[in-house]
């Protein structure tokens, strides 16, 4: 649960200056929406082209996002930001210049809509992550409630600001008030100073990144847990804005301003949850917050699917915005505060990845059914599919995190060697040698399971425990690096929530601790040339860490 005396987010200056200018930039965006929608109508686009352009925004996250984590992780994040927002502001600037000019097509615009996706989807993890950069950790939960307000008073306003903007002036304007919407961001973060890292760490390539960001999350128990429920959650919970519009017409027998009118109720719902989240998040834990805020989803939902008034929909979609951010929050914060900074980006992009292609396919899903059997029934059907989500949170809780302490650990030095050694040198063996007593091995084999998860989630292959045959009380812990820059990184990830794992095995260990490490420089027997003096494989000082 998060520290009551933590501070507000909006009594930080940079959070606050950044969240301004963010939803500025967000407004401007779903202004942008809606022209390029009217547009196209207007261009004589196909249903399907139609169709594309609220895809082609949101399609890049599936595209980019894994991409997007480790290039966040790997690169200074305001700098990401920033290329992110001039590179959106660039290509709206022309898009703007050939709308006036009269000079787009319906596949340019697509082209334009799709380009200008990918810089939002590349700009997403270094802003998400930036968050726990900027608050202390007690205040991330409520930052992240407070972006998703942002994010919904944006969704909820400026389609209806942009309907009467495009309804006046023509899309050319909509896309020059997105285009300007960016300079406020802008400015902000070239003023914004980060403090420099404490020591350069070795940077690994970016295809290196993914397959370090997909390993870690394959073996982080709660982010695993915390994904699977949020594709659950995305199944259902996609349904209730793709199937909106339907609602407005059929349901309720409205136009364009009953739509208006039920997107507001869900924004206004959302603010109400961004409000309560940091509340209701200190008396119960996530698993509870999120019971809750589901059930309240699950009730909104059903209201709109039986009334026949507007405003009793309007208030079923205000319960389903309540429920719908403090899920949403829930889950975003519980993988923030899993993973530790170095990979907080690419946690978050998978877990994005894995929620917004759940929804995604919640709604072609909900508008099968609704061609079927009506919005209605449709509506009922993925309240169900919620309320399994709800079931599913008997077996795979969400993980209580707060708690964690995942900074590194930082007593790791480079250890010295007497072959020379360079980053790229490699592959690299370490052994590690430990004394346990025949009564404790039960409790050491278990210990060492969770310490090979931690070695192989950090980065390290092909670990193997052994027993020797002529010494039954000693017991070898063998993996391997490719490269010398890969140990390093292995170290120096390590965090203080890694600790209790290293105590377990320190207490059943007989003898000084550290262990005694060996590290090795693989080399082949074949065409192997030594130099005298200069053995292939070095034993190091075993009182230095591993």
């Amino acid at each position: 649960m998060p520290d009551a005396d933590a501070p507000a987010p909006f009594s930080i200056p940079l959070f606050r200056r950044i969240w301004t200018a963010n939803v500025s930039s967000q407004f401007g965006g779903q202004i942008q929406s809606v022209g390029a929608a009217w547009l196209m109508v207007q261009l004589g686009g196909s249903q399907t082209q139609i169709a594309l352009v609220a895809a082609s925004v949101t399609l890049p996250i599936l595209f980019v996002a894994l991409l997007a984590g480790a290039i966040a992780d790997n690169f200074p994040r305001r700098t990401v930001m920033l290329s992110a927002q001039v590179y959106m502001f660039t290509l709206s600037v022309v898009l703007c210049i050939l709308a006036w000019t009269g000079a787009l097509t319906p596949w340019l615009l697509l082209a334009f809509t799709f380009l200008i996706g990918c810089g939002m989807a590349m700009n997403a993890p270094s802003w998400q992550a930036t968050v726990g950069d900027i608050v202390p950790r007690g205040t991330i939960a409520s930052a992240v409630a407070m972006n998703s307000m942002g994010f919904n008073i944006a969704r909820s306003a400026g389609p209806a600001f942009g309907g009467a903007v495009v309804a006046a002036f023509g899309a050319a304007a909509a896309f020059t008030l997105n285009a300007v919407s960016y300079i406020g961001l802008i400015a902000v973060l070239i003023r914004w100073r980060p403090p420099e890292p404490d020591k350069p760490i070795l940077r690994e390539s970016l295809g290196s990144a993914m397959v370090a960001g997909l390993q870690y999350v394959a073996l982080s128990p709660p982010i695993r847990r915390t994904m699977f429920r949020g594709a659950l959650f995305g199944i259902g919970a996609g349904s209730v804005t793709s199937l909106m519009p339907l609602v407005a017409r059929d349901l309720v027998h409205g136009g364009a301003v009953t739509f208006g009118l039920l997107l507001g109720a869900f924004g206004v719902g959302a603010v109400v949850g961004a409000v309560s989240n940091s509340r209701l998040r200190r008396r119960v834990s996530n698993e509870v917050a999120v019971r809750l805020s589901v059930s309240l989803l699950i009730a909104g939902v059903v209201i709109a699917a039986l009334s026949p008034s507007l405003w009793l929909t309007m208030f079923g979609l205000l319960l389903g915005g309540w429920g719908w951010l403090i899920t949403v929050a829930t889950m975003n914060v519980a993988v923030q505060m899993s993973a530790p900074r170095w990979v907080v980006g690419r946690a978050l992009s998978l877990y994005q990845m894995a929620t917004f292609g759940a929804m995604a396919g919640s709604s072609w899903t909900s508008g099968l059914l609704s061609e079927h059997y009506g919005a209605g029934p449709a509506l009922l059907i993925m309240s169900g599919v919620l309320a399994v989500s709800l079931v599913a949170g008997l077996f795979f809780q969400l993980p209580e995190v707060d708690h964690l302490n995942l900074d590194p650990v930082g007593r790791w030095q480079t250890p010295f060697t007497k072959v020379d050694i360079e980053p790229r040198s490699g592959p690299i063996r370490l052994t590690l040698q430990y004394r346990i007593s025949e009564a404790d091995i039960p409790a050491f084999i278990s210990a060492m399971s969770e310490r090979r998860r931690i070695r192989q989630r950090d980065g390290a292959k092909d670990w193997v425990l052994s027993r020797d045959l002529a010494d039954a009380e000693l017991w070898v812990e063998q993996y391997r690096f490719a490269r010398w820059a890969d140990y390093v990184r292995h170290n120096e990830r390590r965090t203080h929530a890694d600790d209790d794992s290293l105590a377990a095995i320190k207490a059943l260990h007989k003898g000084a601790w550290p262990p005694d490490v060996h590290r090795y420089l693989e080399r082949q027997a074949n065409n192997l040339t030594i130099r005298p003096g200069l053995p292939v494989d070095t034993t190091i000082d075993p009182t230095r860490s591993s």
